[in-house]
This record gives structure tokens, C-alpha cells and sequence, in this order.
């Protein structure tokens, strides 16, 4: 007697009930890509997130550098 197997009645059941988080979250993803890969170093240079974040980063080394480094 063969065994019953239940993954493929749980896929089938759960793809119904999340398919539609599944295809939202693909098309969001696309989308930011899609912007992402358009973006130019031109637009980053006259970005203020992009700048705010440069800073942020350097500050961040900055803190970094002091503790590992005890002269700096």
C-alpha cells in the first residue's frame, strides 16, 4: 500500500491562499529595479538622500576607525 503524501494537497492549498502576496511581492520588485538600474551617478550627485547617506557612512567609518585605532 503506497503512503500518502501530503506536500503536494499543502502547496496546492497554500498557493491559493498566498498567491496573491507572492505576485505582489515579484511585481514590486521589478519595479524597484527597474528604477534602481535607471538611476545615473548624475542623479546621485544631486541626490540629498544619496549625500545624507555619504555623510552618514563617513561618520560611521569615522567611529569605527577611533575604536579600533587608539591615535586616530
Amino acid at each position: 500500500m503506497r503512503k500518502f503524501d501530503p506536500w503536494p494537497v499543502f502547496f496546492k492549498r497554500e498557493w491559493k491562499r498566498n498567491w496573491p502576496f507572492l505576485v505582489g511581492f515579484a511585481v514590486t520588485g521589478v519595479v524597484i529595479t527597474k528604477f534602481s538600474l535607471g538611476l545615473t551617478e548624475e542623479d546621485a550627485k544631486n541626490s540629498k538622500f544619496v549625500q545624507a547617506h555619504k555623510r552618514l557612512a563617513i561618520l560611521l567609518a569615522l567611529k569605527l576607525l577611533s575604536r579600533f585605532v587608539p591615535d586616530y
